[in-house]
């Protein structure tokens, strides 16, 4: 009988083509599926991230309204098209989360060995807080897309012996365009000073080829002269992009502790649209191996980023409790470096053993069934029946939706972001009382109007205070017939 060759057999030839083929469609799938399913309806920094951009025009753009451009032009472009609905407001931040899964894969890969990089982007992409930011309506997935983009640009770049002048170019873009984002400007500040700290960033940085290294230069001022524009002729642009609108000195740490308390608490006792605990116990456990397995070859660019990351991490978290999400980024490398860890002290073991390099197949099966399912099913379940973080979305959207057609909808409140109805739907929507056959209004009269009779009340089965629309009818109209 001919003797079997392992490594010859096609699964073991091209594991790594399967798995990472069979992690981007369960990814793909899980994205445009959970973003509607497990937040139920909308919080109010998606609807006001929605308003902003449909209301975005070239003379708010031309007077520095700049903050966020790129995703909220995107999102423009989205409401637009498919009209007002949770879908269209969240499909950017979608599309943003297939880039940026991408783009860690990628870069956990270049850093990384196949069997450490397809373990550690399981883990990532398919964590409760990386589908959150892929189904969030807002530009907070920005805050990690852009480091982790420039990141993978800069190891392509460090990489080659004579890298391509289109990288650089690329990176230049990148940064360019990121420096819009709110606290990229801390970043861009801070890759300068990390590649100036580092010995051998700092002998790449001067062995570039000339005419790229210029071209990053000139894009990199371009890109700052339109952004001292920007805050000449909108002094706020700068208060946005550097700290928050409402930031004050004082707020620094109980910003930094609002942050961390979704990290290491274990129930949502906080009005929060993160679910606690934003990491689990033993995903946790594996970026503390990380951490500890890099103080040894510290200094080592790879080694020293993820650290480094952290802290800045906590220093823009203090500007912002929601600047936590930008963790996933260091937090993925830790991961990584944690299952490198693991990994190799566990072949050490063995090392020339093949039936022991393989039985430990099974417990890492199961470790990973324990980490990667337990999640999914908080993210599916916790944001649809867990009290303190439900009440955060309203669904008030999709109830009109799918009740109303032709009628006149009065509104009360965020009456800019429901007149961005009118577009693809027959809905009126009018702010104040007008003669009509019917008339909806979202939420209770105190005092009915003359003529007016309550017809139906619609509820939404998803909320305590459940009476969403009520409907009334022009009686005197009906009864002159």
């Amino acid at each position: 009988m001919k003797k079997i060759t392992i490594s010859k057999l096609f699964l073991y030839r091209y594991r790594f083509i399967i798995g990472y083929v069979i992690l981007g469609a369960f990814f793909i799938a899980l994205l445009f599926v959970l973003p509607t399913f497990a937040q139920n309806g909308l919080s109010e920094a998606e609807i006001n991230s929605a308003t902003n951009s449909y209301y975005l025009g070239k003379s708010g753009i031309l007077n520095g309204d700049l903050v966020d451009l790129p995703y909220r032009l995107l999102q423009k472009l989205s409401i637009t098209v498919f009209g007002l609905s949770a879908y269209a407001i969240k499909l950017p931040s979608v599309i943003m989360g297939l880039l940026l899964g991408l783009l860690l894969i990628l870069l956990l890969n270049r850093w990384f060995k196949s069997n450490v990089s397809l373990l550690a982007s399981c883990l990532i992409v398919l964590s409760t807080p990386f589908l959150f930011l892929a189904g969030s309506g807002t530009p907070l997935i920005m805050l990690v897309f852009w480091p982790t983009l420039l990141l993978w640009l800069g190891s392509k770049i460090q990489g080659e012996k004579r890298p391509r002048p289109a990288y650089c170019f690329l990176f230049a873009i990148a940064m360019l365009l990121s420096i819009f984002t709110p606290y990229m400007i801390y970043f861009a500040v801070f890759c300068v000073l990390f590649v100036l700290a580092q010995p051998h960033l700092r002998f790449v940085i001067k062995d570039l080829p000339k005419l790229p290294l210029m071209m990053v230069i000139l894009i990199m001022l371009a890109g700052f002269t339109v952004l001292g524009v920007s805050i000449f002729h909108n002094p706020a642009t700068i208060m946005k992009l550097l700290f928050s609108e409402d930031f004050h000195v004082g707020q620094f740490f109980s910003n930094i502790a609002a942050g961390l308390a979704p990290v290491f608490s274990w129930h949502n006792s906080l009005e929060s649209v993160f679910l606690s605990p934003l990491i689990s116990l033993p995903t946790f456990a594996l970026a503390l191996i990380g951490l500890f397995s890099t103080t040894k070859g510290f200094f080592a660019s790879r080694n020293s980023i993820a650290s480094i990351l952290l802290v800045f991490c906590l220093i823009i978290t203090g500007f912002n409790p929601d600047a936590i999400v930008f963790f996933i980024l260091p937090f993925s490398i830790l991961v990584a470096h944690g299952l490198k860890y693991l990994l190799e002290k566990w072949y050490g073991l063995f090392p020339e053993n093949p039936y022991a390099r393989i039985s430990a197949l099974l417990p890492l099966t199961i470790l990973f069934g324990f980490m990667i399912i337990p999640g999914l099913l908080q993210y599916i379940y916790g944001y649809r029946y867990n009290p303190n973080i439900a009440n955060e979305f309203s669904d008030k959207l999709e109830v009109i939706r799918e009740n109303l057609n032709d009628e006149y909808l009065l509104v009360f409140e965020d009456y800019d972001f429901y007149k961005i109805l009118e577009n693809k739907t027959d809905i009126k929507i009018i702010d104040n009382i007008e003669n009509a056959n019917k008339l909806a209004v979202l939420g209770k009269l105190e005092e009915v109007p003359d003529g007016y009779k309550l017809d139906r009340i619609i509820t939404s089965p998803m909320r305590d205070n459940s009476d969403i629309i009520y409907l009334y009818t022009y009686t005197e109209k009906v009864e002159g017939e």
